[in-house]
């Protein structure tokens, strides 16, 4: 247990997450605990330990529950018999043996307002593209790849997760590309599980993971290689490893593979899509190119119509909105697909669509007008920690001067995250979307009132 408190010292004092991986390798838990999909009346909390275990997680309000871990020390515990708005502590233990941490373990349930009250004023994080440092499977920063020569790493500091917990959302987020398998990884399932352990472990992130509820997509580089797609063999592989690391509320619909669901927080409702699983090559023919698939595509369509939030928030790997046709946007891999999709959403007249996305290594907020009804957004939070790209503020590049970019929003070479803030009266909310650096300081700030979002009749 002396190693145990230095480790504490060292998580309190923010020290790297190398330290978190090396200075206890005896320890109870490898990373974790993490909250995720919080109810009205429950939620559910993760761990990775470093041994096979019984693990216990009770709260301070008498909510309790118990899971043996999988092969790799990770385990989901339910937990369900809390009340809703209420804050309580909760404790973890393994094998009996209680897991001290130096930050708060705190679960906070949605409040009920559902015909009593206004809604509530909520905030959700958000950001994609964590690279986690790991020295001998690096890659070279790209600003100096014509050299191969390691002269920095490609992953930032990860501190910016710290500014994340600063701002206490009540959940965060994850848009893809929240690991990055490297080549020593994707060939092999014990590669992609190493790599997700390895990630998970970060000393600055442990505080967030503990009292934030996390929601998580995937894109190429949590999924497979660099533009993987439904041909990547080991996608199985893949998905259960997502499955063990992410305890999203459900993964894919019925007959239909994959990780997208849906959730409810406050009077928003958030769609999670994945545009890798059944996804066809980039380069098939263009008649045979498949970004979501019909499925879950119908699956979507189905969800959004039957939808009452007053936000229906759809969040997805790539963007969605962007008309430019470069690297991996949806109008370059599948305009067909895409098209149809866009065209759905204004027949069937489905109000209060704002699209989040990630995957391009820089931020911007995309606004699209539409004849005959509201425009659309489409809110671009990359990266948390990789290489930060400028390659959209150069003259050459198509998008430098985007005509659907709300101006005054991209933010190109430097690490970032995003909020989505839901405030206001039942029939004027507000949706204030922000962006902040790796220290925590606001870059921008736009908002949308649900007035604004919905079809002219």
């Amino acid at each position: 247990m002396l190693h145990r408190a230095l480790l504490l010292l060292l998580v309190a004092s923010g020290a790297s997450g190398s330290a978190f991986a090396q200075a206890d390798p005896n320890g109870i838990l490898r990373s974790g605990p993490m909250l995720a999909d919080v109810t009205h009346r429950g939620a559910t909390v993760w761990v990775q330990t470093e041994a096979p275990a019984l693990v216990e997680v009770t709260t301070a309000s008498g909510a309790r529950g118990q899971a043996r871990t999988a092969h790799d020390g990770t385990a989901s515990v339910a937990l369900f018999g809390m009340e809703p708005g209420e804050t309580t502590t909760y404790t973890v233990r393994v094998d009996g043996e209680e897991v001290v941490t130096a930050y708060p373990l705190e679960i906070t349930t949605q409040e009920l307002w559902q015909w009593r009250t206004d809604p509530p004023t909520f905030t959700l994080a958000l950001g994609s593209c964590y690279y986690d440092n790991d020295t001998p499977y690096d890659r070279p920063d790209r600003a100096y790849a014509d050299t191969l020569a390691f002269t920095r790493p490609y992953g930032g500091p990860t501190t910016i997760f710290r500014s994340i917990q600063r701002q206490r959302p009540n959940a965060m987020l994850w848009l893809g590309d929240n690991v990055y398998l490297r080549e020593v990884d994707w060939w092999s399932p014990e590669g992609i599980d190493y790599r997700y352990a390895k990630s998970r472990e970060a000393a600055d992130l442990q505080p967030l993971l503990a009292s934030t509820a996390h929601y998580a997509t995937w894109d190429d580089h949590d999924f497979g290689p660099n533009d993987s797609d439904r041909s990547y063999i080991h996608k199985e592989a893949a998905l259960e490893t997502f499955k063990r690391f992410w305890p999203n509320p459900t993964y894919g619909a019925s007959g239909v593979p994959g990780v997208f669901t849906q959730f409810e927080w406050g009077d928003a409702e958030v769609f999670l899509l994945d545009d890798r699983y059944h996804r066809a090559p980039n380069s098939a023919p263009a008649n045979e190119r498949e970004y979501l698939g019909a499925e879950q595509l119908r699956w979507l369509l189905d969800a959004l119509t039957a939808s009452r939030a007053t936000f229906k928030i759809i969040a997805n790997g790539g963007q969605i909105l962007n008309p430019v046709q470069i690297f991996e946007t949806y109008a370059a891999i599948a305009p067909v697909e895409r098209a149809y999709f866009l065209e759905e959403l204004r027949q069937r007249q489905i109000d209060g669509v704002v699209f989040l996305s990630g995957d391009r290594h820089h931020t911007e907020l995309i606004r699209v007008e539409r004849n005959g009804t509201y425009p659309l957004y489409d809110f671009t939070s990359s990266p948390l920690t990789a290489g930060a790209s400028t390659y959209a503020t150069r003259e050459d590049s198509p998008e430098f001067e985007n005509p659907v970019r709300v101006p005054g929003t991209l933010v190109a070479g430097v690490y970032n995250f995003g909020t989505l803030t839901f405030s206001g009266p039942r029939e004027t909310r507000t949706l204030t979307m922000k962006t902040f650096d790796a220290a925590g300081d606001l870059l921008w700030e736009h908002a949308v009132n649900a007035t604004d979002l919905r079809t002219p009749r």
